[in-house]
């Protein structure tokens, strides 16, 4: 039997085709991230190392995340709408013996299976009071990071506590070093060691750019042009986001992971926060509302070698549950039932049409809210939150805003066409009540499957006077 013919029945036996190593994911994500906040939307931001992985990749222009922290890093790892889970409302608090369950198994878990190695380097911030709830117990094969939203990046301390850890030992030695130069650098040390028989998981949710704003001052000093001390601050602070994604790709290509087969993801895990700096213009909406100002993520993908169509932009309906499903293919693993995520690499990889038409902004009982996108028309329910369109701040009047939802007039329903008016400046639903109908009935139908809340109160013995001064589990 020749090689020709063996080879064909070799592949006829085991399924049809014989499987090479799986490409390398890198998964970074931006904290707080406005639309307008980097360079690709508006070129006063100066973000080359992203403006360059964009420009050469696919820049994703449809590409949609939940309002807030921990719901979008829920979607993010268990590929379900935060709904289905019970962390759909707020955040996680530090005091709060909330965690996203263990009944969902999580996408280092499934990368685990067929042979990554995985490592998570930031923000972990869905749960954190029992070891259980942590990132080594999840999948993840190392951790350096934090558990909670908010730390100070000198001290890495949120309401005296420090909250700074490898794997389970708590970091004293990184005070006074910016958490984005700490994050990177681990991330540069996981890939020098990395061996690469071995396909590689790296999971970097960045701090930058959440709140508080501070920044080293050379890179204030880059936009020493703005008055508004937010909007200089928080614009120092993307670019030093920008300056450590670089420093992560030189040491890919370094180390020979560019001459293989790997994916870059990049992506916003909510709008930006005017208050704090941030901008969406020219989207109607913050982060912490529904309205695509605190939705609408930007993004990009960016790969030297699997990607057939690159330097564009894709305008196909994604969302970050299709993260998980997404990479389960480009991984060469079994897809994962029953979850909302759907696998969307044919759409990034061959600018093929999305396999999505609709998906859920987000069902919130307790604000309450909901918000259903179906083709081109949005269905926002309830109190939907800061619907104010924001400039580019440059007084402190511009970024005026608050995350709290405050009764409003408006009706209960409002109905947009997102692809004629993407800036939702047009409410259809009094020209529209059949549209209006329909879209209600399904939202009714998604409502069915929602979770109640999941948000406990205080417990005393969370506190770090229990835990030599450390955010740490052990109370619950």
């Amino acid at each position: 039997m020749d090689v020709l013919l063996f080879t064909c029945v070799i592949c006829a036996l085991f399924g049809g085709y014989v499987n090479a190593k799986s490409p390398h994911i890198v998964f970074i994500v931006g904290d707080d991230l406005g639309w307008n906040d980097v360079g690709w939307h508006n070129p006063a931001m100066k973000t080359p190392n992203l403006d360059k992985l964009a420009q050469n990749g696919v820049i994703l222009n449809s590409s949609y995340v939940q309002p807030l922290c921990t719901p979008s890093r829920t979607a993010f790892l268990s590929g379900y709408y935060p709904y289905r889970t019970g962390l759909q409302h707020l955040v996680i608090l530090p005091y709060s013996p909330a965690y996203l369950r263990l009944n969902y198994t999580l996408l280092p878990q499934r990368l685990k299976e067929v042979g990554y190695k995985t490592h998570m380097v930031g923000k972990w911030h869905l749960g954190f009071c029992n070891w259980n709830y942590t990132p080594t117990y999840r999948g993840f094969d190392s951790f350096y990071g934090y558990y909670n939203g908010a730390e100070d990046y000198y001290s890495h301390e949120l309401l005296y506590g420090l909250d700074l850890r490898f794997n389970k030992t708590a970091v004293r030695d990184q005070k006074n070093i910016y958490s984005a130069m700490s994050f990177t650098k681990r991330a540069e040390d996981i890939i020098k060691a990395h061996d690469k028989k071995d396909p590689l998981f790296l999971y970097l949710p960045y701090q930058t750019v959440h709140a508080p704003l501070e920044v080293p001052k050379r890179f204030e000093e880059m936009y020493s042009h703005i008055q508004d001390k937010n909007r200089r601050l928080y614009s120092g602070m993307v670019s030093a986001l920008d300056e450590g994604v670089g420093n992560v790709t030189r040491a890919l290509q370094e180390n020979g992971f560019m001459n293989e087969d790997i994916l870059i993801v990049f992506t916003a895990d909510n709008g930006g926060l005017p208050a704090q700096g941030g901008n969406n213009a020219p989207l109607r909406g913050t982060k912490g509302s529904i309205w695509e100002g605190g939705t609408k993520g930007a993004a990009f993908v960016y790969s030297p070698s699997l990607l057939k169509k690159t330097k564009y932009v894709n305008t196909g309906m994604m969302h970050a549950t299709d993260w998980f499903a997404t990479f389960l293919e480009v991984a060469g693993a079994k897809p994962e039932s029953g979850i909302d995520g759907i696998s969307q690499w044919s759409m990034l990889k061959s600018d093929q049409p999305s396999k999505r038409s609709e998906f859920i902004y987000n069902i919130d009982e307790k604000i309450p809210n909901a918000g259903i996108r179906s083709g081109d028309f949005k269905l926002l329910e309830g109190n939907p939150g800061d619907g104010k369109w924001y400039p580019v701040p440059t007084v402190e009047a511009d970024r005026n805003t608050s995350l709290y939802y405050l009764p409003l007039k408006q009706s209960q329903y409002r109905l947009f066409n997102i692809a004629d008016d993407p800036t939702e400046h047009v409410d259809l639903a009094d020209k529209h009540p059949d549209i209006v109908a329909k879209l209600k009935t399904k939202l009714a139908e998604y409502k069915k499957s929602l979770v109640p809340a999941f948000n406990p109160g205080f417990v005393f013995k969370s506190l770090p006077i229990f835990y030599d001064g450390t955010w740490s589990p052990g109370w619950c």
